[in-house]
């Protein structure tokens, strides 16, 4: 079992840009959960995936509509942005998504689906997001299945480890 990465980012600029650097590792049919309580910056790092990736449209989260697709840049990989909070964990919900069907041609970024969505598929990335007292964000990222060895990237990529 490979040790999960930490990282600090003090603003939100960081997460930003901490969020683009991950979306330009992402391609089709990759799965990245994202947990935190509210207010963490999980929307705010959807806006820098959103910008590694290339995509079109403003970012912002989906709690009304569940899903919103963004469609691919000049890199052919669209963006699938699910907000799975009003959820509550119902599966049935969550299929009726049909996001299996949407993660083999896209990235697939769900807040609030940890419990639910990993199911799509072995292969997933979750990003646990805290705030602390001090406003700086504490990311710990949990690779599963391929992204175990995929975390080597996602290192490289940001310059920082830790954990």
């Amino acid at each position: 079992m490979v040790h999960p990465m930490t990282l600090l980012l003090s603003t939100p600029e960081e997460t930003v840009e901490f969020g683009r650097r991950l979306g330009t590792l992402l391609r089709a049919g990759d799965l990245v959960l994202l947990a935190g309580p509210l207010g963490a910056g999980k929307t705010v790092l959807t806006r820098g995936i959103a910008a590694g990736l290339g995509v079109s449209g403003r970012v912002s989260s989906p709690t009304f509509v569940l899903a919103r697709t963004h469609p691919a840049g000049e890199r052919g990989v669209p963006l699938v942005h699910v907000d799975a909070y009003r959820l509550g964990g119902d599966l049935a919900q969550l299929d009726d998504l049909d996001l299996d069907t949407d993660l083999e041609a896209a990235a697939v970024v769900v807040e609030w689906g940890e419990g639910s969505a990993e199911r799509l598929s072995p292969d997933h990335l979750v990003v646990r997001l805290d705030r602390r007292e001090d406003d700086v964000r504490e990311v710990r990222l949990e690779p599963h299945g391929s992204w175990v060895s995929r975390v080597q990237e996602i290192q490289s990529a940001s310059g920082r480890s830790g954990g």
